[in-house]
Order: structure tokens, then sequence, then C-alpha cells
């Protein structure tokens, strides 16, 4: 737990208790002896709030300033309405329970002592969920944090095992990619010719991988892109379709290169061995005749 300024002690009600606000409203009180709307007055659906992993947020409380001396805010978080942070005004104390639930908030909880705003920092997947913003005068706003991974950028590969003729009019005239992204989740994969969809596929599940099919003329001249994306952000793949894409006569004149490649190779080794050889034979007749 850090509190931040002078911490007082103060006693709170024993816990359970039921009690009741200036206006009437009833309220129950959680284990620290503050109290804890079981139905809020205000944002029961909650405001959604997205943000990518790694980033910052602030969850803004639409107060200016905090003007009443006896004002009480207190930030809870998930379905347990678990304390996380609080500003006792009277106390004069800002005071921020990082280490509960799990710790998972530890070194992140940041509140604004004159608006009483939380900033969460280098969010994690597990910052998700439901926040609620609680104040004595019986008001109440809460939150949908939603925290997106960050994304791959997509790959794009050929599916041809054959090559075509750029002379066919025939399906096999036609180059087959596949775009795909691993491990990722809520998020929409697709296909793009200029500026026009073409295909799409998206999927919610966790860690998950995407493939998309595409199928585009050898002598295509368009541009081509796969995209990967959530609601707040994305990661583009352009198509280089002289790269992936080869036609039987790209195919042929780079068979005949090598195979010409490959001939003038054997035949200068054939030459080095026959001009050895003669050279050894020279030799053995310059012996036969000196002997002689």
């Amino acid at each position: 737990m850090k509190i931040y300024q002078q911490c007082l002690r103060r006693d709170k009600p024993q816990t359970g208790n039921r009690v009741s606000d200036p206006q009437g409203s009833s309220m129950h009180e959680d284990n620290k002896g503050y109290p804890n709307w079981s139905e809020p007055t205000e944002g029961v659906f909650g405001d959604s709030v997205s943000v990518m992993e790694g980033d910052s947020v602030t969850l803004n409380s639409d107060l200016t300033e905090i003007i009443d001396d006896e004002d009480l805010i207190l930030w809870r978080f998930g379905m347990k309405n678990t304390l996380i942070a609080e500003i006792d005004v009277q106390a004069d104390t800002i005071t921020v329970y990082d280490d509960v639930p799990d710790g998972r908030f530890r070194d992140r909880l940041k509140l604004d002592h004159q608006t009483g705003s939380l900033t969460i920092t280098n969010i994690t997947t597990e910052h998700a969920g439901r926040y609620e913003l609680q104040m004595i005068r019986n008001m109440s706003k809460s939150f949908n944090l939603t925290v997106y991974s960050r994304l791959p950028v997509p790959v794009i590969s050929s599916n041809s095992s054959q090559c075509s003729s750029s002379s066919s009019s025939s399906s096999s005239s036609n180059c087959s990619l596949v775009c795909s992204a691993v491990n990722v989740s809520h998020v929409t994969l697709s296909w793009y010719k200029g500026n026009s969809l073409l295909s799409s596929i998206s999927v919610s599940d966790l860690s998950i991988s995407l493939s998309l099919p595409l199928e585009v003329e050898y002598q295509d001249k368009n541009t081509y892109s796969c995209v990967l994306n959530n609601p707040i952000s994305n990661q583009t793949q352009h198509l280089d379709i002289t790269h992936l894409c080869h036609t039987c006569a790209d195919s042929v004149s780079l068979i005949v290169l090598i195979s010409a490649g490959s001939l003038l190779i054997v035949a200068a080794v054939g030459i080095c061995c026959i001009c050895k050889k003669c050279r050894k034979t020279a030799r053995g007749k310059c012996r036969i005749i000196n002997g002689h």
C-alpha cells in the first residue's frame, strides 16, 4: 500500500453495518469501513474505454475540482469491488492500495488530488475489467476497460505449388496467396485492393492463428495489401506480386540459366582434366625417348 501525504488515523464503523447517506439512500460498508453502493445512481452500464497494452489510461471523474471538505472519493476494481485508491479530503490524504487484489497494480496507480481522476500506467491485459468511482455524496461512475495486445505485422506467402503460363486464360493463370497472423485475439484480418475491401475474417478468441486466402493474376498491376486491425490500431503488409508470383516463362528462363551455368562448369572441369591428362602423357613420352 502506498500513502501519499500524511495519513491520519480515524475510527471507522464496524464492517457489515448498514448506514444511510444524508439524502436517505441506503448503502453498505466494505471491509475497510467505507460505503459501497450496490446500485450506482448513474453510469450503470459504464463508459467503455480502450487502451493498448503498455500505454497509460486516465479514468476521468468529470470533476473540475474537489470542493466539499467532507468528500471521500473511492476507486474500486473488479466484480468484488476491491478498493484500490481513495482520497479523503477531510483527512487530507491520498491513498493507493496497489498491493490488492494480487499486486497487479503495484507502481501503476496515480490519483489526481484536484479532480480525483485515476491514471493507470504501463497497462497489461490483466488490468482489463470494471472500475467504479464512488463519492460520499452518493455519486457513482463506472468504466469498462478493454486492453488490447500489440499487433504483429501480418505475413503474406505464396500458396501456389506450380507456375503458370502468362498467356493462359484458365484458373491456373492465377497466383494463390495467403495472409496470416499468429497468436492474436479480438482482431480482423482483411485483404484490400487499393482502398477497396476484398475479404475479411474476424476473431474474438484468445491466442489463435488467422489466415485469409487471395488469388491474383500473375500480371496483375494493382496494389494489394493485407491489414490486421483491432478497434484502436492496425498493421499493414503490402503485396509484392513480382516477388511471390512467378510465371512459367520466368521459371523456364531461370532453369535455362541454371542449366547453362551448370554445363559451362562441367565443360570447364572436363577441359581441365583433358589438359592434365595430356600433360602427363607428354611427360611419359619424353621419359621413354630419353631412356632410349
